[in-house]
Parts: structure tokens; sequence; C-alpha cells
């Protein structure tokens, strides 16, 4: 069943010159349930502007996104962020966590915000938090967290909703290898397990490796071909 899609997906900025950028043109992209998907492609190609669309963070200038079979694009704003809250999750590069916060309260946010009663919140939290390996460590704030656990305990916050899309944005780009490895093998299982759509956006050749595709952005659209090859 197809979770996400994008078609002849397109973005075009104006400069300061009163311009026009081109940024993406003619994106088409199809994610399953439980299908992991990688992007990759050279800086400034436009992978963080396809992520924040297929995320409905931004709108497109041309083509429609859809996810779970609901097209977004021509939603009033307060609709595109109940569905974007209620259906997406995202993980970034920073994990963004509110420092005031323990990693379990941090997880437990999106839900109260839901409207989630807090013994409710605080038992989903708890479960996903021990789901990446932070059964230990659910009191510790940010600061007291390394930032592998950092970041496992946003990817956390990210399933908090259950979302039926995940999107990841160099997710594991400011961490060594020892916990990349470690944060690739949990988007690994993530993906197969609990049966979310992925799209992860990484320069890490080892993680766009392990995906079940791996696409480059070039020249404004998306392709296949031969992309395996150039990174193994």
């Amino acid at each position: 069943m197809t979770m996400l899609e994008a078609v002849d997906l397109a973005k075009t900025y104006t400069g300061g010159d009163g311009g026009l950028i081109p940024v993406l043109d003619g994106v088409n992209l199809r994610v399953a349930r439980g299908e992991m998907v990688a992007i990759v492609g050279a800086s400034g190609t436009g992978k963080s502007t396809l992520l924040h669309l297929l995320g409905a963070l931004d709108r497109p200038t041309r083509g429609t996104v859809s996810i779970a079979g609901e097209r977004i694009e021509d939603r009033p704003d307060d609709e595109l962020s109940v569905l974007r809250n209620r259906r997406v999750g995202f993980v970034f590069q920073f994990h963004h966590l509110l420092r005031e916060f323990s990693a379990l309260e941090n997880v437990m946010m999106p839900l109260r915000i839901a409207g989630w009663e807090l013994q409710r919140a605080r038992g989903r939290a708890d479960e996903l938090l021990s789901r990446v390996g932070l059964a230990g460590r659910m009191t510790h704030r940010p600061s007291e967290l390394s930032g592998g656990e950092q970041q496992r305990t946003a990817v956390a916050r990210a399933l908090a909703i259950d979302p039926a899309v995940l999107l990841a944005d160099e997710p594991s780009g400011n961490l060594d290898h020892a916990n990349s490895s470690r944060l690739h093998d949990l988007f690994v299982e993530l993906s197969r397990d609990l049966e979310i759509a992925m799209v992860v956006v990484t320069h890490n050749r080892s993680l766009a490796l392990r995906a079940d595709r791996a696409l480059l952005l070039e020249d404004g659209r998306l392709t296949d071909t031969g992309v395996r090859e150039v990174l193994a």
C-alpha cells in the first residue's frame, strides 16, 4: 500500500534580484508501507526542500503530494497542520530536544499537545524510549545524554503519534561511526517492524545502501539509475 506519493513535484523560489530559481522540477516518488527510501545527492540540490514538501512543511509550486491517501496541496493551513501532526514524524540532523525537559517529557510533548491524558502519554513515551534502547535514561535531560542518545530520543518523539510516514534529514550527520551504525540499525528495524513509510535524506553511504531503494536527486529530479553502484 502506498503511504507517500509525489507527482510532478516542482519548487521555484524568487531570488533577491527578482529572478526565478528552480530547485525541483518534476519529482515523482512513491513509498510503500514498510519501505525505506534513501535520497542522496550533492549539497544544494534540493534534498531538504523535497523533504519539506513531502512533509507538508512547505507548499509546491507545481504538483501533488498525498500522505496515506490524502492529498495535501490544496488544504488550508490549519487542516494541513492537523494532518502533518497526525500522519508525519520528523527527525532532523539537530535533534531539537527541549533542554529543560527529560527524555520522557520530550517524547510525551507531542502526545500532550494532541490531547492525550497524562498517564496514557507517559506509558506511550516509556514504551518508545525502551524500544530505542533508552529504558534506563528516561529521566535524563538532553545535556545528560550522549549525542546518539539524544538522537534516539528524537526518533522516539517522532514515533509518538504513530505516524504513517517518517521523514529524516541527515539523521546521523552529527554522530560518530558507532552511534551512526546504531541509529541506522534502528531505522531499518523500525521500517520493517512498525511498517512505516520512511524517506531518509543522507550523505552517509552506509545508511543509503541499507535502504530498500536509493535515489539520486540531480537537476531537480529523482533517478535510481546506477545509484547503488556508485555508493557501493
